[in-house]
Order: structure tokens, then sequence, then C-alpha cells
């Protein structure tokens, strides 16, 4: 037979399966939709900001760079003299707190004389014919998207924070050629040093090297006479570091995606399982007037490509959707943070948009795979048989291969990450997943021996169906398996989270109240008379103050975070998840991150670059940190001091006098300095503003559970629409022998329930396993977290319980029709 005449009897099979084909490409859409738009708004973010860091880098070859304190100008002098280099251009990064506002500006100070020969797109542009405008002390020239975001025209004033005072610029300007994606300001790098207090510090030089040179040489050559913690790098090294960054975020949301896609593969196998028990009639009529088993086969396996491919044309175009309504809402960081202050673009990326849609042909392919090779392996004789329609493949599944991948995804968690991917921890979830769908054969058939054989007839019905064609279970509970696998363990990984994040916060928060000039990494600090007067202020018992930095221990490396502050020899008040002994001398607390990245242990002796030379420090212990996934170390105040000579602060920790009014005391605090410069927070607003950024955190990951939970259930809608639609004969005999609608609408709801209930089971132990997979492997993997455990057991009881009630009611739903039928009319065939 052509493909012209056999082309309207398959295909045309997906529009009289209406309800079922639309599950299906609803499914796929999903899954499709959700992988395309963190994908696209992923390389929207980093596109931008690779570009952002071109125009800052301009023609430079290599950047040095140091920490977030800076380094000594006098540097500058000696790369400008080294034979190598043809051009250097000194620059002050500073983020400067807007005042009144909750968001900082990226302020560049830059030297006007070099700029134009090598970082030609950072050269600001003069209102007027004011030339030397760049050179006032408080000129500043804005990038369009700074401009536009903080609603700022030329001749405007800015007010910024530098150290603890408000200082009013003057938008002179603006960047012709800094783009229209990254928010930042230029100005004067002496006025920058002069105002925000870094007179004779600089934070990175870029350098553009003469012709002909070896790059890699000069590299090594200029190290050489570097100071310790001041590093050459390439300026694309600081993309690479953010595309590193946030690369787990991302692939942890597309795995999530992906389990929504393979949910939708399961739907294109249950509708399609069910449409060859409908249709094996029509089969057997195909093969025996001449239609080949291959031929079959791949017809059956085009209807489920079919479905696929239009789902994933339409999933690519919703995935665009959804990824312009996510850079409009969270960024193009999704919530997380890695890419603050970008504005990026969406961009049609026609590689990625036809993966994705095949990706979508894949699903719908693998769904159909198994039911095609069913239906091309039945006899035809037998299946022209009257009564044959309700067949379904009732086997006990592989139990033997299910508990092989259960063990096989027990040994993945021991696999190292590789490139800072969890690629064990996914092999691990892709394991418990496959084994579970694999077992729930045999648990449905466990699940009918236990279930006790009295009680009424629908009842006794129902567990006698489940007991004698666990096929039936699979068909329909595979989705809720899955969706209820996903659920769980986002349930889980998230509910633990979420608590050690809170129990975290209160470890670290323990005074009374908490003043801080800005943020960590901004301009912002607290001089030597500040802190006097507010360790003076009435009501302040006791003040332990903070200083924030930022340290390069590796070339390659993100910057790492620098914590001093008071602590005690034996760490009290940290969150401490390792420790040594006693230590002599100076000692060094580590982050969970430090101790995965660097390999640094207890009582290891490490060298931290302080104030330029290397600093001999032991690993006093480790504490978690959930701030700072680069890698962040603490060490005492006083012995920060001592070694750097440092006497600015960032923060303070402020325990109340007795009997002071917190109230009061805040007050006076805010008053030191002036209108909106300093900042006092309560430990609970803390807390609750922190949680409530987890929260916004995790908005795409209670998306994708939504999701799934839907999807779960419309498996079980089709699934039993289809079942009891095949099943009209066997309906109809059992009014013969006396039962009612209602009965028999009973028999549906509980037999609904037992599918619903055995996929629930099923995918609440395989939630459990994946979520302890979420929490031990992949997350201390990706981001160097440990948590503990903690089992949200009444959320996820009323979740199960719920699924099972909805589930019986779509039973009953989808087999009304069926039962509306005639019973005479039903069985007439088999007399």
């Amino acid at each position: 037979m052509g493909w012209r005449r056999l082309a309207p009897v398959f295909l045309g099979s997906l529009a009289r399966r209406r309800l079922a084909t639309l599950f299906s490409l609803v499914a796929i859409v999903l899954g499709v939709a959700l992988g395309m738009a963190v994908q696209a708004v992923h390389e929207a973010a980093l596109s931008e900001f690779d570009r952002g860091l071109r125009n800052m880098a301009g023609a430079a070859d290599l950047q040095v760079v140091g920490p977030r304190g800076g380094f000594d100008e006098q540097l500058y002098t000696r790369l400008v003299a080294h034979p190598d280099v043809a051009e250097a251009s000194p620059v002050l990064e500073v983020e400067a707190r807007l005042v009144g506002r909750d968001e900082s500006l990226q302020v560049l100070g830059v030297d006007a004389f070099v700029l134009a020969r090598v970082t030609p797109q950072l050269l600001p542009r003069a209102d007027g014919d004011d030339r030397f405008a760049i050179f006032a002390g408080d000129s500043v020239f804005l990038s369009h998207a700074a401009a536009d975001r903080l609603g700022v025209k030329t001749g405007a004033l800015l007010h910024v924070q530098a150290g603890s005072k408000e200082v009013a610029l003057k938008v002179a300007g603006d960047l012709p050629a800094a783009g229209d994606g990254r928010r930042l300001a230029v100005m004067d790098i002496a006025a920058a040093q002069t105002l925000f207090g870094k007179l004779g510090r600089l934070s990175r030089i870029d350098l553009r090297l003469r012709e002909g040179v070896d790059m890699a040489a000069v590299r090594r050559s200029l190290q050489a006479e570097l100071p310790d913690g001041v590093l050459v790098e390439t300026p694309a090294a600081e993309a690479d570091q953010a595309a590193n960054l946030s690369r787990a975020y991302r692939v942890n949301l597309t795995l999530l995606a992906a389990i929504a896609l393979l949910t939708g593969g399961f739907l294109v196998f249950s509708a399609q399982a069910l449409s060859v028990v409908r249709r094996r009639s029509e089969f057997a009529f195909l093969r025996a007037i001449g239609l080949s088993r291959r031929t079959l086969f791949g017809w059956l396996v085009g209807e489920g490509a079919a479905v696929g491919l239009l789902g994933g044309v339409l999933g690519v175009a919703v995935g665009h959707g959804l990824a312009w309504g996510a850079l409009a809402l969270l960024g193009g960081d999704l919530g997380a943070g890695y890419f603050s202050g970008l504005a990026p673009r969406l961009q049609f990326q026609p590689l990625a948009s036809a993966i994705y849609a095949l990706l979508g042909v894949v699903a719908g392919v693998a769904g159909a795979w198994l039911p095609a090779k069913e239906a091309a392996t039945v006899a035809p004789a037998q299946a022209l048989k009257a009564g044959d329609e309700a067949a379904l493949h009732g086997g006990r599944g592989h139990p033997l291969f299910g508990l092989a991948l259960l063990a096989g995804g027990l040994a993945a968690c021991a696999i190292p990450p590789v490139d800072g991917l969890p690629l064990g921890g996914y092999l691990a979830v892709a394991c418990v997943l496959a084994g579970a769908v694999l077992l729930l054969p045999s648990i449905a058939a466990l699940l009918a021996r236990l279930l006790p054989g009295g009680g009424p007839v629908p009842a006794r019905l129902a567990v006698a169906r489940l007991a004698a064609a666990p096929g039936h279970a699979v068909v329909a509970a595979a989705g809720v398996l899955t969706s209820v696998a996903l659920a769980a363990a986002m349930a889980i990984m998230v509910a633990s989270f979420r608590d050690s994040v809170d129990q975290w916060l209160t470890q670290l928060l323990p005074a009374d109240l908490y003043l801080r000039a800005g943020r960590a990494q901004s301009g912002s600090y607290l001089d030597e008379a500040l802190q006097a007067r507010i360790a003076a202020t009435p009501g302040v018992g006791a003040v332990a103050f903070t200083r924030h930095d930022g340290l390069r221990l590796a070339a390659g490396q993100a910057p790492v975070a620098l914590l001093a502050r008071p602590v005690s020899a034996e760490g009290d008040g940290l969150p401490l998840v390792d420790r040594t002994g006693a230590v002599t001398g100076p000692a060094v607390w580590i982050s969970e991150a430090m101790q995965d990245l660097y390999g640094w242990q207890p009582g290891q002796q490490v060298a931290l670059p302080l104030a330029g030379k290397p600093v001999r420090l032991t690993v006093a212990g480790v504490w978690r940190d959930y701030a700072r996934q680069t890698g962040a170390v603490m060490i005492d105040l006083d012995s920060y001091r001592h070694l750097t000579g440092d006497r600015l602060v960032t923060d303070a920790a402020i325990h109340l006098a007795p009997g002071a009014d917190a109230l009061r005391t805040a007050n006076a605090l805010t008053a030191l300095a002036g209108s909106g410069v300093l900042e006092v927070a309560f430990p609970g607003e803390i807390r609750a503003i922190t949680l409530r950024i987890f929260d916004r955190t995790f908005a795409v990951t209670y998306l994708l559970e939504a999701v799934a939970v839907a999807i779960g259930l419309a498996g079980v809608a089709a699934s039993f629409a289809a079942l009891a639609a095949a099943r009209r004969k066997e309906f109809g005999m059992l009014r013969h022998l006396g039962l009612t609608r209602r009965q028999i609408g009973w028999m549906l709801a509980q037999e609904g329930a037992l599918a619903a209930g055995v996929g629930v089971l099923a995918g609440l132990l395989a939630g459990g396993a994946i979520g302890l997979v979420l929490i031990e492997v992949v997350n201390r993997q990706s981001f160097h977290w440990s948590m503990d455990l903690h089992v949200p057991w009444l959320s996820l009881l009323l979740f199960g319980g719920g699924l099972v009630v909805l589930a019986a009611l779509a039973a009953v739903l989808a087999g009304r029709q069926a039962m509306r039928q005639d019973a005479v009319l039903a069985v007439r065939e088999d007399w």
C-alpha cells in the first residue's frame, strides 16, 4: 500500500483521539518550552555580559586584576615601562550605592589620555562643547542603559554614597559606544580615587601588547613581577567565570525541563498504548490485506513523531515567549543574581531552536516505540476476535532490570563532578526514574496482594483488575510517577534548603541590630571616626565590626570573598561542619566551597595574599556559607588589622545595652551620617528578606512542579478515557450481570485511585531518592552547599492524597461516555 492511502488511516487517528493527542502534545510543548526558555534567557544574559566585557576591555590583550580593595598604583608605572607593553590603561572600579535606592551603579575611573588607544568604547561624550568635562571632579558619564534605568538626563544630579558620605555627581554626558545592555558610569580616575577614598589604588590595568610578541610568554613574565593576589588574566576570563558560575543553575533548570519533557514522552506512550488496544482489529485487518509488520511499526512510530514534531515546534515558539516574560520579570539570571546590572536582549537562536524541536520528536518517537512494537507482533487472527479490544500487555515488567538501574544510580552518585557539573548526579536521577517505571507492574501486583479481597463488588472488581492486568496501571501511572517524583524531589530539596538557610541565618545573626554602609561589593565603608561614634551611641552595649574584601587566589578562578570579623579560637557562632583542634598562630575559617574548589582541609597551612604579600594561616574549620558560591574565608578582625593595617569596616553587628529601646537606638544610628547613608535592620527583617529572595530564586522550580502535576493528572484522564472506551463491552456485560451505572462508576473511581495510588507511591519513593541525590550530590557538586534533610511529610501526604482523589474523579468522568451506551448494544458482538 502506498503512503497516500495509509496516511489518512494513521495520521487521521490522531485527530480522532483528540483528548489523548492534546494532552500528549501539551506535555511535549511544555517540556520543550521550559528548556528553550532557560536556554534563551541564559544565552541572552551571557551574550550581553560578554559584549559588555568586550566593550570595557576594548583592544586590551591582557588585564592585570587584583583584590576587590585594589592594589598599589605604582604597578602601573612598572608595567608601562615593560618592553612588551605598548599601552597601559589604569582603571578603578567601584560599585557606588545610589542614595535613596536599593541598588548600586558600577563606576569606572579612567585615564582619558590613554583611553582612546586601549578601550575606545568607554570614551565619554560631553554634552555641548566642553571637551574637558571628563576632568571635572564631580562629572560622570552614563551608558544609555544606566540613564534609562535611573531615569536621569544630561545635567541632572546623581546622588551616590562614597564611604559614609553622600556626594552629588553631575551627569555631564553619555558613553555612545558602551552599548545599550550594561549599566555603568565613567569618570576621571583621579576624581574617583579622591571621591571614594581610593587614593593610590587601582582595580585593574588594561594592557595592549606590542605586535608580534608571544602573549603566553609575556603573561608569565608579567606575573613574575606582580605581588601576591594580583594576577594577569585575559579579558575573556571574567566571562568564562560568569558562565561557569551560572552554568550549574542553568543546567539544573534544564534538567527539570527535561524531566517535564520525559513526562510528555510517557504521555505519548500511554496514548499510543491505549490507541493500539482500541485499534487492534483495525491493525489486524490491515495485516490481513498485506501490510507488513515493519510498515505497521513505522507508521505507528510516525504518529508519535508527528505529535513530537508539532509539540517541538510549538514549544520553541512558546519558549521564546516565556523567555521574553522571564527577562522582563526576573532578569537575565532568572532571579538567581548572577547577571545583575544587565539588560539582556532576546535573540532567536536557530541551532538551539532546531535542537529543542528535535528533542520533541525524540520524545514522541520514544513514547510510541514500545506500543508500536507490541502492535506489530500481534497475530491477525487473534486480534480479529471480538472482545480483544481491551487487551493490554499485562506482564510483570522487568524487576531485575529495574533493580539493576537503581543499583546503578547508587553507584553513579560516587562519580566526581566533570568540569564542575554533577553528571553522576544527573545519571543517578535518570536511573532512579527508569528503574521505578520498570518496577511499576511489580509494585502494582504487590499492592493488589496486600489489599483486602472482601468488600463491595465494585471494590473487589477493581482490585482483581489491578492484580490481573498490572500493565493497565503502568500505562495510567507512568506519567503520575514521573510528575510525583519530580514534585516530591523538589519539595524535599527546597524544604531542606530553606530550613538549612533559616538555621544558618539564625546562627549568623545573633545581634539585636545590624548596620551597614552599603553592600559588601560597594565603595561604601565605615571609617575609624564613625566606628567610634557608633560604639558611643546611647543604647549600644557592644559592637562587632566586619570588613568585606575579595581575594584573587588562582588564575582562571573567580575572586574569593574575605570576611574579617571577631571570631573566637573555637569558632563560636559559626555554622561549622568540620573543625580541627587547637590552632597556634593566625587561623582562617573556610567555607565548604573553598574545601571543594581548592582542596583545603582543617589543620592545613595555607597562604592568603593580604596587603600584597603571602601570609601563612592555619585552616581552623569549615563553615556553611549559602551566600558565596565562589568560596569565602574568614579571619579574626584583630588579626586582619594587624596583618594588613586596614582599619576600615563595612558592617556592624550591634548588641543593645540592657533596657535600651531598639527602635530609638536604630534611629540614633541612622542619624550619625547623612540621610539614607547608613542602613539599620533587625535580624527578623534580614531573615525575611533573605527567604523572600530564596523563594523568588526557586519560583521557576515551583512552576515546573505545577506543570508536572498537571501533566500527571492529564495522563490519568487520557488513559482512563481510552481504557473506558475500549472496555464498553465489559461494562455492558457487567450491566447484564446486575451492576448499576453507579456501581460501575465506583469501580472506575477505585481503579483510578488504585492506578494513581501506585504511581503516587512509586513516585514518592523515587522522589525521596531523587531528593537525596539533589541534596547530597547535585547541589553539593554544583554550588558547594551542604544542607540538613528536612522532609515536608504533611505536605507530601496531602499532595499524594489529593492527587489520588483527583485521579479517581478523572477516571469516573472519563468513563461516563462509555457507560451511557446501551448494555445490549455493547455486548451484541459476543452473542
